[in-house]
């Protein structure tokens, strides 16, 4: 394997693409995948060269598809496989390619495998795929959605509790465990007083529910993780952006740092590189350092982490517990810093400076770029660092034409998964044009998968298309800059000049970027540049001058 990963992935721009929310074509309210066909000229006209489809596969869509059903089959409401095998052939055709958003760690409750444990009278003689304990344990996992428990009480004739992975609704599968209840007794992770009097807690040493990693339930599920990769690899798609990547061996997190968990993902990278050696792999999040080789093909700097927040969040859809309470670098009072992004970029690279990286304009779990008071104007400095910086840029769907996060939608499909977090807001329809639901779909306004924008100035594709000053030329020309200039891709070296206001930093020895997010100018003592295409950057006594929002690329001296 190349020291990039993948050749294909280190010089991609990704676009991700929400189902549910980007063109629907039968006129019931739900974007589908003919509605994405039919909009194939227009993402290729980006310059991206990769589609990352959040789940299509069946599924009863309690968390927006991430409780899968089936999947082997794509969910009705997008259409069928062939549909998926016709969009990925025509994708093709313009150079672009698809991966799917693979659920490692859960199925739905609906899934087949859990419907027939949950009615058994015991655990599966072939091995139980799913988690399953007679008793409450004391010992539980913490990985799950706040402020609720781990186990679930089974609703079926099977008896005792299911652990989850999320929602109630999202069965955690069974890759084992690495931890034992050690004599004498352990501290609880969950506060037993909040449980309610009948439910019996299971004593140290009655630890018969967890399964060593090589136990044939584990087995079956890792072979389980086989056949679905090839099966939709043999349908033509590209590679899968791996959902909850490092939470299937359970217990890791308090003990070996994930040491299990990246060995199967290893193990699937190992057998990927024989059968499909052109296939990617990319986690939730960055890959945990084990010592042994890297099983993925890129780290991903999710929205709702610190090292992405640290630039962009302006916290609309909320405040997570683990997200730190300040400012955004990208912010236009000037408050925010980009030390914690660099501190986390360097980490990353520790050990692996040419590891890619991915990060996002926005995606589906949190604010979008456009949030609260950051207006169009302030879009250009952002937009300029994301495709310039060195990273795997991933445009999300709408933020080429500078859609808005909406606060106070109702909960769709979970949306709203902690009362201080709504997603919906980032998952509202594409807005395409001025026609009824700004040409999302025919259906009535009240059937729509979520709201459109009320604001009758909000921007649309089709008012953009030939305007020079939009946010869609913008993005188009600085995808075709990055093209055109090797320097500016992810595998050039990037030397940071100054990470306060104006941040600035060298790409390739050779190219030199400027953004000021904040309201004020700023100057930066760099003489002898170039300018090779900027707004608001002007010579000056001793250096540049960076208006309010500037940003630019110029050539370095020689």
């Amino acid at each position: 394997m190349a020291a990039m990963g993948r050749e294909w992935l280190a010089d991609a721009v990704m676009y991700e693409i929400y189902p549910q929310s980007f063109a629907d074509s039968d006129g019931d309210g739900v974007g589908d995948l003919r509605g994405v066909i039919g909009k194939l000229d227009h993402i290729a006209s980006l310059g991206v060269d990769v589609i990352w489809f959040n789940p299509c596969f069946a599924s009863p869509f309690v968390d927006a598809g991430y409780d899968v059903s089936d999947y082997l089959t794509i969910a009705p409401r997008y259409g069928t496989n062939d549909d998926l095998a016709e969009l990925v052939a025509r994708a093709r055709e313009r150079g672009i390619r698809v991966i799917l958003d693979l659920v490692a760690g859960h199925t739905s409750i609906e899934h087949p495998w859990f419907q027939k444990e949950l009615n058994a009278a015991g655990p599966d003689p072939d091995g139980d795929r799913y988690i399953w304990s007679e008793e409450l344990p004391e010992r539980t996992w913490t990985r799950d959605q706040p402020g609720t428990p781990a186990w679930v009480r089974s609703p079926g004739p099977r008896p005792g509790f299911y652990l989850k992975n999320f929602y109630d609704e999202q069965p955690a599968l069974n890759f084992g465990w690495v931890t034992r209840p050690r004599a004498g007794g352990q501290v609880p992770l969950q506060d037993e007083t909040d449980q309610p009097a009948d439910l019996r807690i299971a004593r140290p040493g009655d630890d018969s529910w967890r399964d060593a990693i090589d136990a044939p339930g584990p087995l079956r599920n890792r072979q389980a993780l086989r056949d679905i990769i090839a099966h939709w690899l043999g349908l033509g798609v590209a590679g899968f952006r791996v959902d909850m990547a490092f939470s299937l061996v359970k217990d890791e997190e308090l003990t070996q740092g994930y040491v299990e968990t990246v060995a199967l993902w290893r193990e699937l990278r190992e057998w990927l590189d024989v059968s499909y050696p052109d296939a990617v792999l990319i986690p939730e999040g960055a890959e945990p350092r084990t010592g042994g080789p890297l099983a993925f093909d890129a780290d991903f700097f999710l929205v709702i982490h610190d090292a992405h927040a640290s630039l962009f969040n302006n916290h609309y859809a909320g405040r997570l517990p683990f997200q730190a309470p300040r400012e955004p670098f990208f912010d236009a009072e000037g408050r925010g810093s980009t030390r914690p992004f660099l501190d986390a970029w360097a980490a990353a690279r520790d050990g692996h400076p040419d590891r890619p990286i991915i990060l996002a304009t926005a995606d589906h779990d949190f604010d979008r770029l456009r949030c609260g008071p950051r207006t169009p104007e302030q879009l250009g400095a952002a937009l300029t660092f994301l495709f310039t910086w060195g990273s795997i840029p991933c445009l999300y769907y709408g933020d080429e034409i500078g859609m808005r996060y909406l606060p106070g939608l109702p909960d769709v499909e979970g949306s709203i998964c902690d009362p201080g977090y709504n997603r919906a807001g980032c998952r509202t329809p594409m807005q395409w044009d001025d026609s009824a639901n700004a040409g999302f779909s025919t259906a009535a306004a009240s059937q729509l998968y979520l709201p459109i924008d009320p604001d009758p100035d909000r921007p649309t594709v089709a008012a953009q298309q030939d305007d020079p000053s939009s946010t869609l030329a913008l993005v188009r020309h600085l995808i075709a800059l990055r093209r055109a200039t090797p320097a500016l891709g992810a595998r050039a070296s990037t030397e940071v000049l100054s990470e306060d206001y104006p941040l600035a930093y060298v790409r390739g020895g050779s190219h030199l970027v400027v953004v000021n997010p904040r309201r004020e100018p700023a100057t930066l003592a760099v003489e002898g540049t170039t300018p090779i295409w900027t707004s608001g950057v002007e010579p000056a006594p001793g250096g540049l001058r960076v208006a309010g929002f500037g940003h630019g690329v110029l050539a370095m001296p020689a």
